[in-house]
């Protein structure tokens, strides 16, 4: 079944005791998850485990599965740019049918009557959650960005929405920390991306902006290649320089929070900014080997976190 838990099926979803359980263990199972809603009221929990859901699933359905360039495989089954859309497509109109109360694809049925709940209950915008479709609609078709604009645009909406929407869940409805909260995700995004480059290669995909590639001497040829040339350091360096102003524009968010959500903003903000210390430690070579925030390294900013140090 797409997009449910891997022990969950269609019958065990349909009418669960708790509606939002299948998105709790999506949120405390999936392989790419930090310990989502874990900082937060127990009763908020199940919202944001909701709502993280529904973008789970939905960068799973643009974001898998891809065929590795770099391995050339003339039997690679896995699924065409053309399928990719049409079951995100899929998605969005089980989600624009739920939204107006009619009948919708029962295999979505585990997130979007929670997420339904939750919308109705918080009053969440319909925009935020478009903009977070459209971008994943935007990683299928597009492969490469010209400049830096063009990547913080896909950021505004790939990102920007879950910060605001965690906001929103807490009652938190300021314009000013919903902006100080954009500049935190979009550097968190940009701090993946630049962490994820040899992975993304696996993809096509290259969020590096074509411009600075060009300017700074660094060709594709040496990226798929794996070459850590010096004016690829050179290029990584300068998009984590422009990386680190969008962490320093947004760390006075979590001060301005109540606990425990405040807890959660400062990890999710050294998380980040301990990405761009490991890159920085390899003198930014992304490409030989992906840089890694450990368990140890979570735990340590866990407490850094907590004690507010």
């Amino acid at each position: 079944m797409v997009g449910a838990p891997s022990s969950i099926s269609p019958a065990s979803v349909a009418l669960p005791t708790d509606p939002y359980a299948a998105c709790t263990r999506l949120a405390r199972e999936h392989y790419e998850n930090f310990p989502v809603g874990r900082l937060v009221p127990k009763k908020l929990r199940p919202h944001v485990h909701a709502v993280y859901a529904f973008a789970r699933v939905a960068d799973d359905l643009a974001d898998e599965g891809y065929a590795d360039p770099r391995q050339k495989d003339p039997d690679s089954k896995a699924p065409t740019q053309a399928q990719r859309l049409a079951v995100l497509e899929s998605y969005r109109e089980a989600w624009q049918q739920a939204l107006k109360g009619e009948p919708y694809d029962p295999q979505y049925q585990w997130i979007f009557s929670p997420l339904q709940r939750t919308k109705a209950e918080l009053n969440l915008p319909d925009s935020l959650f478009t903009d977070l479709l459209s971008a994943f609609a935007q990683d299928i078709v597009q492969r490469r960005y010209e400049t830096f604009p063009d990547v913080l645009d896909y950021c505004r909406r790939s990102a920007n929405p879950i910060g605001r929407l965690v906001l929103l869940i807490h009652g938190e409805r300021s314009v000013e920390l919903a902006q100080l909260s954009d500049h935190v995700c979009t550097g968190l995004q940009l701090a993946n991306f630049w962490q994820d480059i040899s992975v993304d290669l696996g993809k096509d995909r290259i969020y590096l902006p074509q411009s600075d590639l060009r300017r700074l001497g660094v060709a594709e040829e040496d990226l798929f290649a794996g070459r850590v040339t010096p004016n690829f350091r050179n290029c990584v360096r300068y998009q984590c320089e422009k990386t680190w102003a969008f962490f320093r524009e947004g760390e006075p968010l979590s001060s301005r929070l109540p606990r425990p959500l405040s807890w959660e903003i400062r990890l999710t903000w050294l998380g980040g900014t301990e990405i761009l210390r490991k890159i920085e430690s390899r003198a930014h070579d992304t490409l030989s080997q992906r840089p890694q925030v450990s368990k140890f390294d979570f735990v340590r900013l866990g407490l850094q976190a907590f004690f507010g140090r």
